[in-house]
């Protein structure tokens, strides 16, 4: 794959800290695109593939024999990495060739959240793995903001036994989020973050109008 990355306007990412919402959003803007007529197909990460599924599952609940040899900061990324490329070539990237949108549960953004806030591993080594081994960027990213302590709130309602990433001490979680609202910053034309502090029909439709708006001004086309 070339190391340049292409922003495709039909690709769009759901992004956020744990307890966001990412459900809701996702069939929000899945509902609105086809009420339009449109082709979608929906996929997370890591997973999406069988394969990337099975690394999904070393990453983020490890049988006894990982359990027993803990996964490093560095080990973590490239399997998210490995999983994401084959996540791209099987499905994305099949997709948007078609003329259908791909929304994704996750994608490189949370590596820089994840595996670069969480982890403290370097930035410029996930945007080289990101050039060599994705090469795509979203057109829009949706990102779910929401404070920590209410996201865990919410997530250990709802997650009896949480994985080795929902583990984590809040403290991870901030650096997490810090770095979302960052690049949400940083760049502004691809991100709209979405108050998730709000009740899901809110939610639901601040998402609906995100998407709506970028397809009247053309992003998505």
């Amino acid at each position: 794959m070339s190391s340049a990355l292409l922003r495709h306007p039909r690709l769009i990412t759901l992004e956020g800290g744990e307890g966001a919402g990412k459900t809701t959003a996702i069939n929000a803007a899945r509902d609105y695109l086809r009420g339009l007529g449109h082709e979608v197909v929906l996929t997370r990460e890591p997973g999406g593939t069988p394969l990337a599924e099975r690394i999904r599952g070393l990453v983020l609940k490890p049988d006894e024999e990982i359990a027993a040899e803990p996964l490093s900061a560095e080990a973590e990324l490239l399997l998210v990495f490995a999983a994401r490329a084959q996540h791209v070539r099987r499905v994305i990237q099949p997709a948007l060739q078609r003329g259908a949108f791909v929304l994704s549960d996750r994608f490189t953004d949370s590596s820089y959240a994840y595996q670069g806030g969480g982890r403290g591993l370097d930035a410029h080594w996930i945007a080289d793995l990101e050039r060599r081994a994705v090469g795509l960027l979203p057109g829009l990213t949706l990102l779910l903001d929401v404070d920590v302590a209410i996201g865990r709130a919410r997530a250990n309602g709802r997650d009896l036994w949480p994985d080795r990433i929902e583990s984590e001490q809040d403290d991870f979680f901030q650096r997490v989020r810090a770095v979302f609202r960052e690049r949400a910053t940083q760049d502004p034309q691809r991100f709209a973050v979405i108050d998730a502090s709000q009740a899901q029909p809110a939610v639901a439709a601040a998402v609906a109008a995100a998407v709506a708006q970028r397809l009247q001004q053309g992003g998505l086309a």
